[in-house]
């Protein structure tokens, strides 16, 4: 379900009128994470770690409103849930998006995205066979300590969709930390409501 935002009495209606126009209305934040907890936590459960803090990323997305916005045709829409499109690794070096359903519950979610993960793996396709405007687009890079990232864009296709990329875990001194590209459209958010978004990820890593 999705809610129409009265974009004349919406305070952001003039950063949404200017940053729309633009070719390239994305911008982009890498921060860094710290996991220690959850890292530790998700071995505790016998959890894939991706799958323990996509869940938290997915949480932290669902209880920000921001990251449930999305542009359709003229109009701004808020979603009452938001979900995730995955990049999935195959064995052969490739990989598949996904779509896997957000659940509250931590063990329903990996109940799903690991038959989420298998159908994928299965295949040799790109695309899943089921999406829609309301995800977050996710990669995970687990072999890179990146300090910046950027994103392959068809500016002829519009899009809102915020798009989420994790790297590479180190360990200094006992202390796990994880980069975490953000990439939203301007036209629905700023620096503060990606700031907010990180102070709850982090929150929910920690929880």
């Amino acid at each position: 379900m999705k809610t129409k935002i009265d974009l004349a009495n919406w305070p952001r209606k003039d950063h949404f009128n200017f940053f729309n126009q633009f070719e390239e209305p994305f911008w982009s934040a890498t921060v860094n994470v710290d996991c220690t907890i959850a890292y530790k936590k998700a071995k505790e459960l016998g959890v894939s770690f991706f799958l323990y803090y996509l869940h938290c990323s997915l949480t932290a997305a669902n209880q920000s409103e921001a990251f449930r916005y999305r542009i359709i045709g003229d109009e701004v829409f808020v979603y009452d849930d938001v979900h995730a499109s995955a990049t999935i690794n195959r064995p052969n070096g490739t990989f598949g998006f996904s779509y896997i359903d957000y659940q509250p519950q931590l063990a329903a979610f990996i109940e799903g995205a690991k038959k989420e993960i298998d159908r994928v793996q299965a295949t040799t396709g790109l695309f899943p066979s089921n999406s829609g405007e309301n995800v977050i687009h996710y990669s995970a890079m687990p072999w890179i300590n990146f300090t910046g990232l950027t994103h392959a864009r068809s500016f002829s296709f519009k899009d809102s969709i915020p798009k989420i990329s994790f790297g590479k875990v180190t360990d200094t001194d006992g202390k796990k930390s994880m980069p975490v590209s953000i990439t939203v459209h301007h036209g629905l958010m700023d620096g503060y409501q990606v700031g907010q978004y990180v102070d709850l990820f982090q929150e929910v890593l920690n929880g």
